[in-house]
C-alpha cells in the first residue's frame, strides 16, 4: 500500500480507549469509529462561504501554507471555520490528532475534530456525517487509501460532497491525495513499483476506483504521492497509459498530478493551482498508447510533463498546451531524466480548450490534433474556398458521446461530418443556406477508445470570416 503516516489497523477495543488532551473531547462513537475533536465544542454557523478550494499533498501531514490558503479561500478572510479529518487507522506513536495539531495552529480555524474509521460500515455513522456536513473542509489523512475507496456510494460520500457543494473545500496527503483525483488508484491489490508498473502496465497491484469524488476543474485525473521520493514518474505513466487504453477518460486523454513529499497543490474555485512547499509533476497522455497490453512492457511516445516548482502556478480549468517537456517508454524502459527537462518551444499557440485550424489540414493525414484538449473546446477556422476542408482529429472513449455544435458565417453555407479512423461518415450535418448553423452528436458504443476525424466542408461560398465550433 502506499504511505502510512505512521497509522495501522486498530481494532474496535483500541478505538474504545479514552484519551484526555487539552481543549480536547474525546469520545467513542458507534463501533470502531473514534472520536477526537480540538478547539470549540460548538461549529461556527454561516449563510455562505467562498470556496471551493482543495489541497492535494505529496505525504500524509498537513502543509501549513497550503492549508492556511484554503481556510483563507473558504471563510473570505474572515470569521473561522471547522475542519474535519478522517483516517482509516490510527497513528502507532505520538500524537493521535498529528493533523489537527497542525490545523489548529492557523488562523481561522474554530476547531478540528479527528474521526478514525477502522470498518467500512462507519460510514453510516450518524455523528460522522453530521461532523462532516458541519464542517467546511474535510481532510484526508495518510495511510490506505483502499480503505477510503470502500466508502464510495456511502452517506460518508455524499457528506464529503455536500461540503464541497456549499463553498467548502477537501484535500489529503499520501493516501488522502490519491481519494481525492476521479480516477483513484486505489491499492487494493497491493502497491506497485516503476519497474513493475512500466514492465506490465495490467500487472495486478494496478487497479482503479472510478465514480467517487468528481472536484470541478479536475477531470481525468490519476493523483500519485510520495513522488519524486519514491521514484513513481514511471508508475504514473503507466496509470496514465491505462486509463487511456481502458477509456476511464474522456476526449482520449489522462493526466497524473504526482506531488513530492512536503509538497502541496492548492487548487482556488477557479480552478488554478499553486504548489507550496516542494516540487510536484503534472504528466499529460493525449493518446492511446503504441502497446498498453497484460504481460508486455509499456511503450508509449512523448508523455507532456510540466514541472511545478513552489510558486508555479498551472491553470486547471484551461489546461495549458505549452510549457512541457517531452519523455517517451519504449518496451518499459524509459527515457533518462524524468524529473527535468527543457521546455519544447514548437507547441502550439492556442491556450486552455482552443483550437484554431492551421493550414494544410485537408486530409485525415494533415488533420490538426483536437485530442488534448478539454471539454468544452473551441475549434475555429473559416473556408478559404469553395473545395476547402478542414480536418481535426479527436477521440472517444466507450460509452462517451460528443456533442459538436457550430457556428457559421453568412460567407458560406458549410456541412459537417464526423468519421470513423478509416475516413467513413458516422453522422453528418447538412443544413441548407448561407449562415446556417450545424451541429451533429455521437457516441461510441465500442469497447476502449477510438480516434475519429471532424471534417468541415464548404458547400457553396467562402471567405476568411471564421467559423466557430463547440466540442463537448
Amino acid at each position: 500500500m502506499t504511505y502510512r503516516h505512521a497509522r495501522k489497523a486498530v481494532y474496535a477495543a483500541a478505538a474504545l480507549c479514552a484519551l484526555v488532551l487539552p481543549l480536547a473531547t474525546h469520545q467513542p462513537a458507534q463501533a470502531a469509529a473514534n472520536r477526537i475533536r480540538l478547539g470549540s465544542a460548538s461549529d461556527v454557523s454561516r449563510t455562505s462561504w467562498n470556496g471551493p478550494a482543495f489541497t492535494m499533498n505529496g505525504a500524509g501531514a498537513v502543509v501549513p501554507a497550503s492549508m492556511s490558503r484554503a481556510i483563507d479561500d473558504i471563510r473570505g478572510g474572515t470569521g473561522s471555520l471547522d475542519v474535519v479529518v478522517l483516517a482509516g487507522s490510527a497513528p502507532t506513536s505520538g500524537s493521535k490528532t498529528p493533523e489537527c495539531d497542525t490545523v489548529m495552529t492557523l488562523a481561522g480555524v474554530n476547531s478540528c475534530t479527528t474521526w478514525t474509521l477502522t470498518a467500512a460500515s462507519d460510514a453510516a455513522n450518524s455523528q460522522v456525517n453530521t461532523d462532516i456536513r458541519n464542517a467546511e473542509f474535510v481532510y484526508f489523512a495518510g495511510g490506505d487509501q483502499c480503505r477510503y475507496v470502500a466508502w464510495k456510494g456511502t452517506a460518508l460520500e455524499a457528506s464529503v460532497e455536500s461540503v464541497v457543494a456549499k463553498g467548502g473545500g477537501s484535500g489529503g496527503g499520501s493516501a488522502g491525495h490519491h481519494v481525492n483525483s476521479p480516477i483513484v488508484y486505489d491499492a487494493c491489490n497491493g502497491s506497485v513499483t516503476s519497474p513493475d508498473a512500466l514492465a506490465n502496465p495490467y500487472d495486478r497491484a494496478i487497479s482503479f476506483t472510478t465514480g467517487m469524488f468528481q472536484w470541478p476543474n479536475y477531470a481525468n485525473v490519476i493523483n500519485d504521492s510520495h513522488f519524486v521520493t519514491r521514484d513513481r514518474m514511471g508508475r504514473t505513466m503507466a496509470f496514465v497509459a491505462r486509463a487511456i487504453k481502458d477509456g476511464l477518460t474522456t476526449g482520449g486523454a489522462a493526466w497524473g498530478v504526482g506531488v513530492e513529499e512536503g509538497g502541496s497543490l492548492f487548487i482556488d474555485r477557479n480552478g488554478l493551482g499553486t504548489q507550496y512547499g516542494k516540487d510536484a509533476y503534472v504528466v499529460l497522455g493525449d493518446h492511446q498508447p503504441e502497446q498498453a497490453v497484460d504481460r508486455k512492457p509499456l511503450t508509449y511516445s512523448d508523455f507532456k510533463i510540466w514541472h511545478l516548482t513552489p510558486g508555479t502556478t498551472f491553470d486547471l480549468r484551461n489546461r495549458p498546451t505549452c510549457g512541457y517537456y517531452l519523455r517517451s517508454v519504449s518496451a518499459g524502459v524509459p527515457d533518462t531524466n524524468l524529473y527535468d527537462g527543457t521546455p519544447v518551444t514548437s507547441c502550439g499557440q492556442n491556450g486552455g480548450g482552443a483550437l484554431t485550424e492551421s493550414e494544410p489540414n485537408d486530409t485525415r493525414d494533415t488533420a490538426d490534433d483536437a485530442t488534448a484538449l478539454p471539454s468544452p473546446a473551441t475549434i475555429t477556422g473559416d473556408m478559404k474556398s469553395t473545395s476547402d476542408r478542414d480536418y481535426f482529429k479527436v477521440t472517444l472513449g466507450s460509452g462517451r458521446t460528443a456533442s459538436l455544435t457550430c457556428t457559421v458565417p453568412s460567407a458560406y453555407d458549410m456541412d459537417l461530418y464526423w468519421l470513423d479512423s478509416a475516413g467513413s461518415t458516422l453522422e453528418r450535418s447538412v443544413n441548407d443556406g448561407p449562415g446556417t448553423d450545424e451541429a451533429l452528436t455521437f457516441t461510441r458504443t465500442a469497447a476502449g477508445t477510438g480516434t475519429y476525424y471532424i471534417d468541415a466542408e464548404a458547400f457553396s461560398g467562402s471567405g476568411t470570416s471564421p467559423y466557430t465550433c463547440t466540442l463537448s
